[in-house]
């Protein structure tokens, strides 16, 4: 018979993310994975925190769709590029 702790480790790997308490911090977290832009994770889990998700799976669909070197730039520009585009909407 195997403990509660021993069936989970199992389940998950036995593998903790020590960055994630909270949603928004798992989805930056794995949004910094999928760009390979590890060093800068804690500025996509700032994103994650304060822009609505529609903006950045835009974003995120856009990188994960070119053929870019640096993923982590291209998702910055594009994200600039759609926050501009809804200020101006906004505006109007």
């Amino acid at each position: 018979m195997k403990s509660l702790k021993q069936l989970l480790d199992e389940k998950t790997g036995g593998e903790k993310n020590k960055y994630v308490s909270r949603e928004y911090q798992d989805y930056g977290y794995r949004l910094a994975m999928e760009l390979q832009d590890e060093r800068h994770k804690a500025l996509y889990i700032k994103l994650a925190k304060e822009t609505d998700r529609a903006v950045l799976e835009k974003c995120r669909s856009f990188v994960l769709d070119s053929n870019a070197d640096n993923k982590g730039a291209l998702f910055m520009w594009k994200l600039k590029q759609l926050r501009q585009a809804f200020i101006k909407k906004e505006a109007v």
